[in-house]
């Protein structure tokens, strides 16, 4: 996909003291292989935990590699661990294992965060651990922040579990932020590579009547974000990581169709969605919720893309 050229990677860290050291879990993802470019360009140290070497093919050279982090001596400083690992949740359908995958990664790799912040000598000042806006289950049209109440789904349940397991540094004495994180928009991966080739095809539209709201961010902010969770000490429980300008799902597509200089009325039907994929499709492409980023707003962060239209401008080029 063709883009514009994206904030510098060194910018994106701006937030951090200068001389980090600093874990990421999941830095092999698309979100986290973002974040890894920044912290490196920023001049931190960063440490990558990574189960699979060939998966870190690409990152920056000066990243240390680990596959476990039983190799972290207890005398090491780490002055913040950001965690974003764990099974995707939107590559496949949600049979039995699948479910079992997506909560055990989440719960594994957070037990062993905590595990490693037990045992160093001095304790990360920060803990940066990503949950997902699915913590609020399946609403309507109201706003929804930090304080609002979550009704029962698969992707709460998910969200539920890795938060508890997050929120057991806080009894080390480690300041928690959870990140409850929203689509992430940007090019060359996540929500926007599995919808650009319909669009560029001309197939491109809602799905089902469109109305159900989506919580999105550019993944820039969202590592910007993430710098400024770690920076920022005031900050800590739940935190919406979206952007502040939420939209329909039929404003969505027809911003991107338009991006593209493509059409974006064909809807995809509702019944075979629900018929194929189950709670997947209830869930993840015919629901969703309306949030705002109140926490984050609050503690002076302020969005580089905060309405949807600028954020494609600033990931496709004109057509």
């Amino acid at each position: 996909m063709a883009r514009h050229p994206s904030i510098p990677a060194a910018e994106l860290s701006a937030a951090l003291p200068a001389g980090l050291a600093i874990l990421v879990t999941g830095g092999t993802g698309f979100v986290g292989r973002r974040l890894v470019e920044a912290l490196v360009e920023g001049g931190h140290r960063v440490t990558v935990l990574t189960r699979d070497p060939g998966a870190a093919k690409g990152l920056p050279r000066q990243a240390r590699l680990l596959g476990s982090l039983a190799g972290v001596e207890p005398g090491e400083r780490i002055d913040a661990v950001v965690n974003l690992a764990g099974e995707p949740i939107a590559n496949g359908l949600w049979t039995r294992a699948k479910r079992e995958r997506i909560i055990e990664s989440r719960r594994a790799v957070t037990r062993e965060c905590v595990a490693l912040m037990e045992r160093l000598e001095r304790k990360p000042a920060a803990f940066v651990s990503a949950s997902a806006i699915g913590w609020y289950g399946l609403h309507g049209d109201e706003e929804l922040d930090e304080h609002a109440s979550g009704n029962d789904c698969f992707s709460r349940q998910v969200c539920v579990i890795a938060e508890a397991e997050a929120r057991r540094a806080e009894d080390l004495g480690v300041r928690t932020v959870r990140l409850r994180i929203g689509l992430v928009i940007d090019a060359g991966g996540g929500l926007l590579q599995r919808m650009v080739l319909p669009f560029k095809l001309g197939l491109g539209g809602p799905f089902g009547r469109g109305q159900h709201w989506m919580s999105w961010i550019h993944r820039d902010d969202l590592v910007r974000l993430i710098c400024h969770a770690i920076a920022t000490p005031g900050l800590s429980g739940p935190v919406n990581a979206t952007a502040p300008e939420p939209v329909r799902n039929s404003d969505f597509t027809r911003a991107l169709g338009k991006a593209l200089n493509r059409p974006a009325v064909i809807p995809v039907p509702a019944a075979p969605l629900r018929w194929v994929a189950g709670d997947l499709a209830r869930e993840l492409l015919l629901g969703g919720q309306r949030v705002l980023p109140a926490a984050a707003l609050r503690s002076g962060f302020s969005f580089a893309y905060p309405d949807l239209t600028g954020a494609l401008k600033a990931i496709f080029r004109k057509i």
